[in-house]
């Protein structure tokens, strides 16, 4: 089978470093999609994306897939002919359709029998004739929100494009892409070895674009960054702290790395690390460096995307731009601290929260008036988190984090130390927002929790109550980050709090007919719904999940409890078969349960031994078991229920239910309702049967 190497290269104005990697994974997959649909095999495949290119390497590419026979079926063979034997109207018309006459169709067996079919070789796709409309297919499947024209071309792209290499191995001419011929010319570091290069062969690719001062492989760049800039704070004595997101966006800024070291004054060092962080890293794009301790100090490192003469001369311009944005951040602070937080509340009336929600001062109010409800189910002192939230948003009204966005809250907490506010409320306006994303830590004490609670639950109501949940893809006020935040909160600190009541408080701070009615049970259905993603990442079946769910539970860190509870139960040797059992009882009594009342087991009717020692296990297992689901021991519970098995299997194999006597029936019916609350003491685990 022959084979070639596969090269693609667009040729690009710089492209936006926040997105370049996923645009370069993205056009690989589309390549390899497009590969894949005409069943191009290939050998390894290898992705490049630099500010200026996105390519792909696709080694061993057959260069033709294989012919196929096709089979395409028509007619039933017994309506192939009228009675007088000519060809009916059916057969003649799918005839027709395939540009054969009804003498060349066949009959073919089908899973539908016998039909009158036509067999008919399918060429392979040669690969070169190919090219080009995978090229497309994959330009127009690239993540671009917004994509732009250039010059008089009418082709749509996220950056102009200068030139295109398609290359199956020495063949270039594979037509035009976005209005460009392809070729094989690629170009080498815009400052540094900008000319033309021509390649003979893909396999040529990286070492040329090497030699032209360009490190291709985003993997390779982004870990030579990483090193040159550990190396740079090693030589400073430092630790350098590496933001994985910035490492991303440097990687996609700069093609020929090279990490310099620079220092600014150490009297910035009275600013709040955070603000001087926050300006290296937004703005600059720098790294921050700090001492053993975790003290930042007074130096930072670059990437350049040169080899300079005189790399001082850099180093010098990037500390004459970083000063004056250090000292902005100095001004906003100590202009900042003229006035106390608690002051600026007034400000907030001039910032709507949502428009049927009120101003942030609106929210404010709520905030305060949930956080002294949830307070006291949380354990929290309730002056504290009052207090917490009365300041809560006024530090989104200073010179900080007008400038400064992600300083929101950690500014907010200087200021109230500052104030002379308690330093647990101070901390809470820091950690109000944590988690802020996944795996994120959570705040630290009760206050905290208490106030992030708060602010989580009042936007989740308020926002649902209005009508505008999230939908689809469309979350603006992120209320799924929210939702989960919350109940990180609640099970990762082990605070029983019930859901429910808490959603009822915060629809209680909202004036009278602000929200729709039943907001509460809404928001309560779609929170405990986000459990589902969370068991999922925990690779916890969905079906245990619905077991639990099933129960209707408000309380969400008792049900974290009943679903670890009830995966364990799934490992145990006799789970299957209880579940299976339990579901032939869910049948049976689902069926009865708007017609039937339930009363206690006749042991004067328990006639079968198989129903009387059922009848026996039970009545020995339910005071421990309710003693297990008081203490919330529901594995143990769970464990004690396994026990179950022999008998439930010996009942079921010896003893008929739905027997004509009716007290007979009604008394086994009365002991299989038994035998399911016994379990439903815990979950539903009729469900964890796999419906096939």
């Amino acid at each position: 089978m022959n084979t070639e190497t596969l090269l693609v290269e667009l040729g690009t104005e710089e492209l936006p470093p926040t997105a370049l990697q996923s645009l370069g994974l993205a056009f690989r997959d589309g390549i390899v999609e497009g590969l894949k649909h005409r069943e191009l095999g290939h050998g390894d495949v290898q992705w490049f994306a630099t500010p200026r290119r996105l390519a792909i390497i696709v080694e061993q590419l057959v260069l033709r897939s294989t012919e196929k026979t096709v089979e395409i079926s028509g007619p039933p063979l017994e309506q192939a002919r009228d009675a007088q034997g000519n060809w009916s109207a059916a057969a003649a018309g799918f005839a027709r359709k395939q540009g054969v006459e009804p003498e060349a169709l066949q009959t073919i067996d089908t899973p539908r029998g016998q039909r009158l079919g036509l067999r008919t070789t399918v060429p392979g796709l040669s690969a070169a004739e190919s090219l080009n409309a995978i090229i497309h297919e994959s330009i127009q499947k690239l993540p671009i929100p917004r994509r732009m024209r250039w010059g008089a071309s009418r082709a749509e792209f996220v950056r102009p494009v200068h030139w295109v290499v398609a290359m199956l191995g020495e063949d270039a001419n594979h037509g035009e892409i976005l209005g460009v011929a392809t070729g094989n010319t690629t170009r080498g570091h815009r400052f540094m070895n900008g000319g033309p290069i021509a390649l003979r062969r893909p396999e040529q690719y990286v070492d040329a674009l090497l030699s032209a001062n360009v490190v291709a492989g985003f993997a390779q760049r982004r870990e030579m960054i990483r090193e040159q800039v550990t190396a740079q704070a090693r030589d400073l004595g430092a630790i350098a702290v590496i933001d994985d997101d910035l490492l991303d966006e440097v990687t996609g800024l700069v093609e020929w790395p090279v990490a310099l070291a620079g220092s600014f004054e150490a009297r910035f060092l009275q600013v709040p690390s955070e603000a001087l962080i926050s300006s290296m890293k937004e703005h600059q794009k720098y790294f921050h460096v700090v001492d053993d301790a975790g003290k930042l100090l007074p130096h930072f490192i670059t990437v350049a995307n040169i080899i300079s003469t005189d790399p001082r001369q850099i180093i010098a311009g990037n500390e004459r731009v970083i000063r004056p944005r250090l000292s902005d951040a100095a001004f906003f602070f100590e202009t900042d601290k003229k006035t106390p937080l608690a002051d600026r509340l007034p400000a907030l009336d001039n910032i709507v929260f949502q428009q049927k929600l009120g101003t942030l001062r609106d929210k404010t109010a709520r905030v305060t008036g949930l956080a002294a409800a949830l307070a006291p189910l949380v354990g929290a002192r309730v002056e504290l988190a009052q207090r917490a939230a009365q300041l809560s948003k006024a530090d989104l009204v200073t010179d900080m984090v007008l400038e400064f966005a992600d300083m929101q809250g950690i500014a907010g907490a200087y200021y109230a130390l500052h104030d002379g506010e308690d330093a647990e409320v101070a901390a809470a306006l820091a950690q109000q927002y944590w988690p802020k994303f996944a795996g994120d830590r959570l705040p630290e004490s009760l206050t905290a929790c208490t106030l992030a609670l708060a602010d989580r639950l009042d936007t989740l109501v308020g926002i649902f109550g209005i009508g505008q949940p999230p939908t689809g893809s469309k979350d603006p006020f992120a209320l799924r980050r929210a939702s989960l935040s919350v109940l990180r909160i609640i099970v990762d600190k082990q605070l029983s709090l019930d859901l429910r009541e808490c959603l009822e408080q915060a629809v209680a701070q909202y004036p009278r007919d602000t929200l729709a009615q039943g907001t509460a049970s809404q928001v309560l259905d779609y929170m405990i719904e986000r459990f589902r993603a969370w068991y999922e990442e925990d690779d916890i079946p969905v079906e245990v999940f619905k077991s639990v769910s099933a129960r209707r539970l408000s309380r969400p860190l008792d049900i974290d409890r009943r679903v670890q509870a009830v995966h364990a139960f799934t490992m145990l040797p006799e789970a299957q078969a209880l579940a299976a059992a339990n579901k032939r009882v869910s049948n049976i009594l689902d069926k009865l349960e708007s017609t039937h009342s339930f009363s206690e087991v006749s042991t004067d009717l328990l006639a079968e031994p198989q129903e009387k020692t059922l009848f026996e296990q039970i009545e020995s297992l339910s005071l421990g078991c309710q003693q297990y689901l008081e203490r919330s021991e529901y594995t143990q519970a769970l464990n004690s229920l396994a026990s179950l098995r022999a008998p439930v299997d010996a009942f079921f194999d010896g003893v008929m239910v739905n027997v004509e006597d009716d007290a007979l029936r009604q008394n086994r019916l009365n002991l299989l309702k038994q035998l399911r609350d016994l379990f439903l003491g815990v979950a539903d685990i009729s469900l964890l049967v796999v419906a096939r």
